[in-house]
């Protein structure tokens, strides 16, 4: 008789929209074919109360657990609400209701692994790409022998904390999408994940990218993504799809390959996905849109070239704008993500940032107070250097770095004096992209009705 693990998807954050647990879908995947003698179900927390958690695990009796963890709070300096109470509540219901061995993982615990291997007290976490790692940590338990030294896997041995990194990583992934969980994601969020690469190679000095996934890029399967798209769109109609990368157009010879396999399947599909503002050519953003993409998300951070600079970022402010039009050109919808008031912001930089928006058409901007200071960054070492935080604050708490005399409503005054459209985190306008979603019936993004000329 075959045991189970159950894959708990704990995300329940529901701004701007619902996020499928593309996480959790791709370790089921690997493990169906990887672990003999195991069933695999998924339990999303989304969809279902800890409650029917409490049942689930009855029913189940699983012998192995894994919890997801896809963010620690928000990001919104607006909002500094923490979602580890939650955690723990999920953490404690799993203990309750079963004798599991309980493993805690994704992108919110490979930032924090210590602090949250202190503060959930799971028997095991893993850090980074999971994949490989809990299949090896389930086989090593089952045979008895010491996993603590499997890569990825983060553990106290003797009372001594250990978090193993990661050397090598996979190339191959073929997703699980649960097909009682898409249609829930694709009524409410209009759209589904995949990923086509991991890893960034950038050093923004606020970014946790390269903590959860790696600053080693590595490109995945084109052929086993379209197969994905193809059967996903076959069984339930999806035909919108936001590529997760971190930033999309990295490894662009990878980029063409995948672009010209989707328009040769005859796949008619649209995508999205996050994009830097430099490396995108007329011909490349041609190519892409003939296959099928509509919205780019540009994390642009700033319009100043001086604050460029200050957040590590490597492109100027003339790129932006070149890539803004370069949308135009193509009839691709663009936002641009700020962040306003982080390190290195005066008002002179503010005040180019507000100016130079009047020069971008067709745009929405979505910028964000402060910067949230994530462990491992450039960020964080620069605020203990000023004495904002300790050397010893695990930043489990929701911290941000703000400059000093930034006033949010006198920012918020500023912009909107521009007659572009600015959403600010506690935008009401949310309210009309539910309308659109729910009783219109609209697919993707949607944030293009919000645009200005």
């Amino acid at each position: 008789m075959k045991k189970t693990i159950l894959l708990v998807s704990a995300n329940r954050h529901h701004i701007p929209y619902p996020v499928y647990p593309i996480g959790v879908s791709y370790l089921r995947g690997y493990l169906e074919s990887n672990l003999a003698g195991f069933h695999v179900e998924v339990f999303d927390c989304n969809l279902h109360t800890n409650e029917e958690l409490a049942q689930v695990l009855q029913q189940l009796d699983p012998a192995y657990v894994g919890v997801s963890l896809r963010n620690i709070d928000g990001a919104n300096s607006l909002d500094r609400s923490s979602f580890i109470g939650s955690y723990r509540d999920i953490v404690s219901c799993i203990r309750t209701n079963s004798t599991a061995t309980v493993f805690i993982g994704g992108a919110g615990f490979s930032i924090y692994p210590q602090a949250l291997i202190d503060a959930l007290k799971p028997d095991y976490g893993i850090i980074g790409e999971g994949e490989e790692s809990l299949c090896e940590l389930v086989r090593a338990l089952e045979q008895g022998q010491d996993p603590s030294r499997i890569e990825g896997v983060a553990c106290y041995v003797d009372g001594t904390f250990r978090c193993n990194p990661h050397t090598k990583y996979l190339k191959s992934l073929d997703v699980k999408f649960e097909h009682n969980l898409i249609d829930f994601y694709w009524q409410s969020s209009g759209m589904l994940n995949i990923q086509t690469k991991r890893g960034c190679p950038y050093s923004c000095i606020y970014c946790s990218y390269p903590l959860i996934d790696g600053r080693k890029v590595r490109t995945l399967d084109t052929d086993l993504i379209v197969d994905n798209i193809k059967r996903v769109k076959a069984e339930k109609g999806v035909d919108y799809l936001f590529f997760t990368d971190s930033v999309f157009n990295i490894y662009n010879s990878y980029n063409i390959e995948l672009a010209e396999k989707i328009i040769k399947s005859g796949l008619k599909i649209r995508w999205g996905a996050y994009f830097s503002p430099s490396n995108l050519s007329d011909e490349m953003l041609a190519l892409f849109r003939a296959s099928g993409l509509t919205h780019i998300e540009f994390g642009t951070e700033s319009f100043s070239d001086s604050q460029l600079v200050n957040y590590g970022k490597h492109f100027t402010f003339r790129e932006v704008l070149e890539a803004s039009e370069l949308c135009l050109k193509h009839n691709v919808y663009y936002a641009h993500f700020l962040i306003l008031g982080g390190y290195g912001e005066t008002q002179q930089t503010l005040k180019e940032t507000i100016e130079n928006s009047k020069r971008i058409r067709y745009s929405v901007f979505f910028p964000y107070m402060g910067m949230r200071v994530y462990p491992g960054t450039k960020l964080q070492a620069i605020a203990i250097e000023k004495g904002l935080i300790s050397s010893n604050d695990d930043l489990l708490a929701p911290t941000y770095y703000l400059e000093d005399g930034f006033e949010v409503e006198e920012v918020k005054r500023m912009a909107l004096e521009t007659g572009k459209a600015w959403v600010f985190p506690d935008d009401p306008q949310s309210d009309m992209m539910d309308v659109l979603r729910y009783k219109r019936n609209k697919k993707g993004l949607l944030w293009e009705y919000l645009r200005r000329p």
